[in-house]
């Protein structure tokens, strides 16, 4: 599918357009900045772009008030669509935040039930007690999401709620011509939800995206062919920077290896998981990296380790941000692309893997491994790439069987013989095709 074969783009974009932090009701088209940055991600080897929220919330998108309006701070739903045309006219993919598991405390049916209690039509689509109270001191108490109450649970259990949320994504299709959904805290979602939505969705276009966010656990549980074709890899987030840091590409090699490899054991063989190095949600890794010079090594694993790789706005160019902080920190708001030399390396890298079928859907296997470097190949209808990552700040030599003289370097063209050993330079990657 054309998600297996791209580099996705994530904007968080009441951050990125400077939107204020609290919906103030005025309008004002800060979304149309989008279209400025279209050059840059067609530079940059993006297939399609990720969205987190736009439509109208309270505060930070994942509390909607209006799933069919466009937040006032971003603009209009024309200014949106007009902003989809641009992408999907450079050939760009477009996947919004589905935010399904919760609402805002503004979202127009809770406001209902706040007003007429027992009288509403809307009650049983929340969890909703009017014999207790809350922090709020509404009378009432709700159900909130993981405890916070400003996030108030819908009931998927309810067909009428069920309904509702498939006739705005069915809306989203058809105003905005949107390509896939990201579906927020999918792990707490009810799994014949998942179910309905993806036969909703499928129906609609055989190859509508849907991934879920998914932290820790059992992927298979919603990533299967009746719910959702891809989910967020943790694991393997925190296994790429933590490796670096403690010079252990033992920890993500491991996960890798539990992953994607050969054995009978192997959890996520033949899956795609949406593999990034930051989010709107995490430290930037340009903050979080003890080495600065481990950028270009890092990234270089990201784009050649199994899965689809996600570029976080402005950290292809080392915007850092620390969660500490605040999400403020990690949401910044950019007025137009800063490129640089890692810019460059990473388009470099986006290029290279969506070139080669064995990068976007091969076998994982683990060729050497030292605690500073490593090296695995993936193959794919007969391509065979290997992916070779030197993180010390000295030469290594490498020795191992390539089955194979030479080889062909995909990320610069540059020719490779085998013979007496492969030199890999102080903080290199390599994506050999092997002949």
């Amino acid at each position: 599918m054309w998600f297996d074969e791209s580099v996705f783009y994530q904007i968080y974009p009441l951050g990125m357009c400077g939107a204020p932090a609290h919906n103030d009701g005025v309008t004002q088209s800060r979304i149309l900045r989008v279209e400025g940055w279209v050059g840059h991600l067609k530079k940059l080897g993006v297939g399609a772009v990720y969205f987190s929220p736009v439509f109208e919330s309270d505060a930070h998108g994942y509390d909607t008030r209006d799933y069919s309006k466009i937040d006032c701070r971003l603009g209009t739903n024309a200014d949106f669509a007009r902003v989809c045309t641009a992408l999907h006219g450079a050939g760009i993919r477009v996947v919004l935040d589905g935010v399904f598991n919760h609402v805002g405390r503004g979202f127009w049916a809770f406001r209902d039930v706040l007003e007429k209690r027992w009288d509403s039509p809307y009650k049983d689509w929340f969890y909703v007690n009017f014999d207790g109270n809350n922090g709020y001191n509404d009378g009432l108490w709700y159900e909130g999401w993981e405890g916070h109450y400003e996030l108030v649970k819908l009931n998927l259990r309810n067909p009428a709620v069920v309904d509702y949320l498939l006739g705005c994504v069915r809306g989203w299709v058809d105003e905005f011509g949107i390509d896939g959904l990201r579906l927020d805290v999918a792990y707490c979602l009810d799994l014949d939800f998942l179910r309905r939505l993806h036969d909703f969705c499928k129906a609609i276009r055989p190859d509508f995206f849907l991934l879920g966010e998914m932290l820790h656990g059992d992927y298979n549980q919603r990533v299967n062919p009746q719910m959702l074709d891809s989910c967020t890899n943790y694991e393997c987030y925190k296994g790429l920077y933590s490796s670096f840091n403690s010079m252990n590409m033992f920890e993500i090699t491991h996960s890798l290896q539990r992953q994607f490899g050969a054995e009978p054991w192997t959890l996520y063989k033949g899956k795609n998981l949406l593999c990034f190095a930051d989010n709107h949600d995490v430290t930037r890794v340009a903050s979080i990296l003890s080495n600065p010079a481990h950028l270009r090594p890092l990234y270089g694993l990201l784009f050649g380790m199994p899965g689809i790789p996600c570029i976080y706005y402005g950290s292809e160019w080392g915007e850092k941000g620390d969660k500490g902080a605040g999400d403020a920190a990690l949401r910044p708001a950019v007025a137009a692309p800063c490129e640089n030399e890692l810019t460059e390396w990473i388009a470099a890298l986006a290029r290279a893997h969506t070139q080669s079928r064995a990068l976007c859907y091969g076998a994982y296997r683990t060729v050497l491994l030292t605690n500073r470097q490593v090296i695995f190949e993936r193959s794919a209808e007969g391509e065979r790439v290997l992916v070779a990552v030197n993180a010390d700040a000295q030469p290594f030599t490498a020795h191992f069987d390539a089955q194979a003289g030479c080889a062909d370097d995909l990320i610069d063209g540059s020719a490779h013989d085998f013979g007496g050993g492969s030199q890999l330079e102080p903080y290199s990657v390599h994506y050999w095709r092997v002949k």
